[in-house]
């Protein structure tokens, strides 16, 4: 598996040397851009405002910050990597904190964190926030913007995800709404969140419009029209109606209900793998 950083994570003088993977990637569904009269590719090139249309060779591609009018400062990618310390070049746990005080708008892309060395400081950095219920704050550069980071520990295993600083969020626009207050409304309300919990099961979820886009594309392949789904839409005005009816068809699947599941069918391992279709084969180079 490629790695996405090379480097170490240290705490105080324990220094670990690590390599940070990609654990997960979205199961994305590709589409080409084509002129619709002779079904050729579009491509696009890279000019500039003064080239005449002409294509710039990737090699002749610099950075440059504008900071006046039409004028740049040019930088090398040495120059990106003269003004990190080594401390930016590297992963350093500077706090430790309660997993509950990191409000998860905070979190951007997650990682796992794979030791290269030094494998008994790697095991026991995961013993001890593991005992001490902890994640490490640290931050670093990564190519050319300073992240911040944290590093938490779940079943053995080190993960990282990288956050956004708090001048990077965006206020709420919403955040003044304020709930005209109506005991009975709330009653109900309540009611219906206790109806609807149970635990948190990701594997229950599926990306169920990507398996209808696919058949979409099975469909168009055949020759077929797409027939667009069947949907009954329930609309109600009053807000008491509303969370009555709700109340009524929530009460049918209580939380000890749900939990009561069929076992699962063991797969048959002796099966040979299905072929895939043309819009499956599509799907998997996405």
């Amino acid at each position: 598996m490629a790695y996405s950083y090379k480097g170490s994570l240290s705490f105080g003088l324990v220094y670990i040397p690590i390599q940070l993977q990609k654990c997960a990637q979205r199961k994305e569904i590709g589409f080409n851009l084509l002129d619709k009269k002779t079904m050729s590719r579009i491509k696009y090139k890279k000019t500039c405002v003064d080239c005449g249309g002409k294509e710039v060779p990737q090699e002749d591609i610099v950075k440059g910050y504008n900071y006046e009018d039409d004028k740049y400062v040019i930088f090398e990618e040495s120059d990106f990597e003269k003004i990190k310390t080594q401390k930016d070049k590297n992963i350093t746990i500077e706090r430790f904190v309660n997993l509950e005080d990191i409000d998860p708008i905070y979190y951007d892309t997650p990682y796992f964190v794979v030791p290269t060395g030094a494998e008994n400081a790697y095991a026991l950095l995961v013993q001890a926030m593991r005992e001490e219920n902890k994640v490490g704050i640290a931050k670093c550069v990564l190519g050319t913007k300073e992240t911040l980071i944290a590093v938490r520990e779940n079943n053995g295993q080190l993960y990282l995800n990288t956050l956004y600083f708090y001048d990077e969020l965006l206020p709420n626009p919403a955040k003044n709404i304020k709930y005209n207050q109506n005991g009975k409304e709330l009653e109900i309300a309540r009611l219906i969140i206790k109806n609807m919990s149970g635990p948190f099961e990701p594997e229950q979820y599926k990306d169920e419009y990507r398996e209808r886009l696919l058949k979409a594309i099975e469909d168009k392949i055949a020759g077929k029209e797409i027939e667009a789904p069947a949907e009954r839409v329930n609309k109600v005005a009053d807000l008491m109606d509303a969370l009555q009816m709700t109340l009524q068809s929530t009460a049918k699947t209580t939380p000890a209900k749900s939990a009561q599941k069929a076992p699962a069918a063991e797969a048959d391992t002796n099966k040979p793998a299905p072929k895939k279709s043309g819009a499956k084969r599509a799907a998997a180079r996405a």
